[in-house]
């Protein structure tokens, strides 16, 4: 189980901005895209959570002579949690393993985004695993808080 106790004093004083709309979470993030990327990568791999792989756009497109402002992805998860979560609805496995977005927008505000697990519930139809769903959830927002705070 991963433990978010410790940087509890430091999430309760952190001014953050969170954005949940259309099954997508975001929470602002003080840092650069890349900044906020290597933070995820090295709290996720602390916490025991394998990095399958981390795309960034912005230079694919740069690749192939397009601009696009910085946009990376980061592929992880867990098959302790992600295998009981497809075992109840074995459709959930399209949108595993998870992923975490992190985009600087038209104003240069930087975002760290992801699906939200409920969003992921209701899509799939999932019954009987709200423990999992619980669980992805409190690693998600704790993840995601500890790279967004300063």
């Amino acid at each position: 189980m991963l433990k978010f106790a410790s940087l509890g004093a430091i999430l309760l004083s952190a001014s953050m901005s969170v954005i949940a709309a259309q099954g997508v979470v975001m929470y602002e993030s003080p840092y650069s895209v890349k900044e906020t990327a290597d933070r995820f990568e090295a709290i996720a791999k602390k916490k025991g959570l394998n990095i399958f792989a981390r795309v960034d756009h912005q230079a694919n497109a740069e690749g192939v002579g397009l601009e696009l402002r910085p946009t990376e992805l980061i592929i992880f998860g867990n098959p302790k949690v992600g295998t009981p979560l497809m075992q109840c609805a074995q459709s959930v496995a399209i949108d595993l393993p998870q992923k975490v977005l992190v985009t600087q927008d038209e104003e240069q505000k930087v975002w760290l985004s992801y699906n939200d697990p409920n969003y992921i519930k209701q899509r799939h139809d999932v019954k009987g695993c709200d423990e999992v769903i619980t669980k992805v959830t409190n690693v998600l927002s704790g993840l995601s808080k500890a790279t967004t705070s300063q």
